[in-house]
């Protein structure tokens, strides 16, 4: 997997690995979509660390057109087979590659912690929000699936740098095996 120094630094796998039925069972791309739109008229969607795409296809079959943007170029050419309909950008999150308030809504899916600068990944899916913004992070405990304790964020840090972002939080949906944080981007046109 192509990676940009200090990006994708923990996740260490490759596209199929994401694309792996065990973990789409485990996601729930497709509640995890629904629950990020709910509330809202969302007409567009950006990914971001969208890796194969496999959110971006959630919000898609929703209804949604999508964008996707990750900093790996091997993870957008398998997000483009799986999703040709979509628009696909490399660029890290703490510097995404779009105007202000062009999305209704921001997803983030367990790549909040990826990132070098979390306050600063979350200032930039304000920026470019319109609507809302929703991050979904594994939640803080030790488990088999996902990454160790030590890579996972405090929902209390998560709540704070959001805050920091100008990011109130409107909703915390407890998932199995994520913590789905909603936010509101207070943009609307």
């Amino acid at each position: 997997m192509e990676k940009r120094p200090g990006h994708g630094r923990r996740f260490q796998g490759d596209s199929k690995r994401l694309r792996a039925a065990e973990r789409i069972a485990i996601l729930q791309p497709e509640r995890v979509a629904a629950l990020s739109m709910k509330g809202a008229i969302i007409k567009t969607v950006l990914d971001v660390g969208t890796g194969t795409g496999l959110f971006a296809e959630a919000f898609s079959k929703m209804g949604a057109r999508v964008f996707g943007v990750d900093v790996s170029a091997d993870s957008l050419a398998a997000a483009r087979k799986h999703l040709p309909a979509a628009v696909f950008a490399e660029g890290a999150a703490e510097k995404l590659p779009f105007d202000d308030a062009s999305f209704d809504l921001v997803f983030l899916g367990h790549v909040l912690h990826e990132t070098d600068d979390p306050l600063r990944a979350l200032e930039e899916a304000r920026r470019v929000a319109r609507v809302n913004v929703a991050v979904m992070e594994w939640p803080y405990r030790a488990e088999e699936f996902g990454p160790p304790l030590e890579h996972r964020l405090r929902p209390a840090d998560i709540e704070t740098m959001a805050r920091k972002a100008g990011l109130p939080m409107t909703g915390k949906i407890e998932l199995p095996h994520a913590e789905l944080y909603t936010f509101a981007a207070g943009r609307e046109l």
